[in-house]
């Protein structure tokens, strides 16, 4: 298992999740009534604290809560996850931001402090993501960070609706990674304008 640190740059901070920022999330998740989206992993407000306790306790996942330094309030949510030591090979997923935080430097801020901790701290080879195949809004952010697509798995998730759906996965290495977090940096400097 990782140790959790605690991350901070461009004025959002990633720290350990923690059964104490369920209120906050409860409201985060509120805006925009995230969790009627049926095909992410946000949890509706009266499911907060068991998202928390089913995180925490995750063998393979590293659980965040993403803050707004400017409010000192807690937004959203990302985790390492799916992490094989062996293989120096881990997922980010399980992100999700109240609305009112999309298209603002929040993700972009986040998988900068992410990917440059998993792969110039923890040395980590490849970092992956995958997502819902029709949720297409992710699938762009993937792209825009500069993951690679892997391919389709067929069949291997069901939405909280019932259905069962097929995941895209996607992948970047630790050798492109430097190309990338130079891309990142510029894009992040185009929000402080």
């Amino acid at each position: 298992m990782l140790n959790q640190p605690t991350l901070s740059h461009n004025g959002v901070t990633l720290e350990p999740l923690t059964l104490s920022h369920t209120n906050e999330l409860m409201a985060a998740c509120q805006d925009g009534e995230l969790w009627k989206k049926t095909t992410t992993s946000v949890p509706t407000p009266t499911t907060v604290a068991d998202y928390i306790n089913k995180a925490t306790n995750m063998t393979d996942r590293v659980a965040f809560v993403v803050i707004d330094e400017r409010t000192g309030k807690a937004i959203g949510s990302t985790s390492y996850h799916d992490i094989l030591s062996q293989a120096k090979r881990l997922e980010v997923g399980y992100t999700w931001y109240a609305k009112s935080y999309w298209r603002s430097h929040i993700n972009t801020t986040c998988k900068l402090m992410l990917l440059t901790h998993a792969f110039e701290t923890l040395e980590y080879l490849t970092v992956g993501w995958r997502t819902d195949i029709e949720n297409t809004q992710s699938q762009q952010a993937i792209e825009r960070i500069g993951a690679k697509k892997d391919g389709i798995i067929r069949g291997i998730r069901v939405r909280r609706n019932g259905v069962v759906t097929d995941t895209v996965m996607y992948s970047m290495s630790k050798d492109e990674w430097f190309e990338h977090k130079i891309k990142l940096i510029e894009k992040l400097a185009k929000y402080e304008k």
